[in-house]
């Protein structure tokens, strides 16, 4: 069931108005849109996707839910290089970051320039715990003025000026189906998309801040993602696996060889 809206408050919201297993709500404007710890996200009607999926939980196995999240931010990451050949790495839990110039490379390297969001998700669950309602928006044709913050691009400015926005569509909910699948299913296949993850996250091995919902801000070595879907970050001796928060990659003056801080 797929609803498409030319213009609507949230496609999140409105999927939890009526929340039917793979229910799909696709917007070309938001008024209200909204990104996680409740920032909002607005673009210019036309010149992003905004596409929400009402998906099923296994309830019987609650301690593999916090993937969810990232393998939505998983499946952006494919459809976005599948359909314009921008690709892009993941910074913990889901947003997609690509640098701008770099098409076609793969998105593994990094060669000093910016990495810049183009892609983030909301997850929000559906009062009784069996259903997610999960959003995902993408910046698809946005010029540098169209942007609410510096920190992002569009395919547009990546050298992907005439991706059409229905195909990115189509390949997300795809491959979310078939790694929602895997994920449901558990064992090798999760284990398959843990391995995955962890291989185009390129949160694992920088320096960060984890601000975290109390206020408190955690700073540290992103050392990995555990199997819950935390992140594990270092700080000195001691390691900490967050399961929620928003992340800084942040470059941290070292001591010079040969000395200690």
């Amino acid at each position: 069931m797929v609803d498409v809206h030319a213009s609507i408050d949230s496609t999140n919201l409105e999927a939890l108005r009526d929340p039917l297993p793979w229910r799909v709500v696709v917007a070309d404007y938001q008024s209200a849109g909204r990104g996680r710890l409740a920032r909002q996200w607005q673009a210019p009607a036309g010149t992003s996707i905004a596409v929400s999926a009402v998906v099923p939980m296994p309830v019987d196995r609650t301690s593999d839910w916090g993937w969810l999240p990232l393998l939505t931010g998983m499946a952006m990451r494919a459809a976005l290089v599948d359909v314009s050949g921008v690709a892009g790495r993941l910074k913990w839990p889901n947003d997609v970051l690509v640098q701008e110039g770099a098409e076609g490379s793969g998105g593994l390297a990094d060669d000093g320039r910016p990495w810049l969001k183009i892609s983030g998700v909301l997850c929000e669950m559906v009062p009784g715990g069996e259903l997610v309602v999960i959003g995902a928006g993408a910046n698809i044709a946005q010029a540098r003025s169209e942007l609410p913050v510096d920190t992002a691009t569009s395919l547009a400015l990546c050298g992907a000026p005439n991706v059409r926005r229905e195909d990115v569509i189509v390949r997300y909910l795809g491959v979310l189906a078939d790694l929602h699948r895997a994920w449901a299913g558990g064992g090798a296949g999760l284990e398959a998309l843990r391995a995955a993850y962890r291989r185009s996250c390129l949160t694992i091995g920088l320096d960060v801040d984890v601000h975290q919902p109390d206020g408190r801000v955690a700073q540290g070595v992103a050392t990995g993602v555990d199997d819950t879907g935390r992140l594990v970050v270092q700080a000195g001796a001691s390691s900490t696996a967050h399961a929620a928060g928003d992340v800084v990659h942040v470059r941290r003056s070292r001591p010079p060889a040969g000395q200690t801080a």
